[in-house]
């Protein structure tokens, strides 16, 4: 399954950030430890910080790893799953 996730920095998550950019890199390795695989990422402009699609098996993985992330206290995250319209087309059928 898929879902789009959208993200904002706290004021914490700036700072390690600003120190340490690849730090992103680095939660997308412990994101796959944790079954939720990044397909795209992007920094964007607005409301969000970041805009990532990932991919996982099912809905407990994907809220299990953005409680994770949360306790950190560095982020705070939109998660929304994501149905393919052709899928969702075959569905309404």
């Amino acid at each position: 399954m898929r879902y789009i996730v959208l993200s904002r920095l706290t004021d914490e998550g700036a700072k390690t950030l600003k120190e340490k950019p690849q730090r992103i890199k680095e939660v997308n390795q412990e994101l796959e430890k944790m079954g939720v695989k990044v397909i795209e990422q992007y920094a964007v402009f607005g409301e969000f910080d970041f805009v990532n699609i990932i991919e996982a098996s099912d809905n407990t993985v994907v809220m299990k790893a953005m409680i994770e992330l949360a306790s950190r206290g560095t982020i705070r995250t939109v998660t929304l799953p994501a149905i393919p319209v052709d899928e969702l087309i075959k569905k309404m059928k």
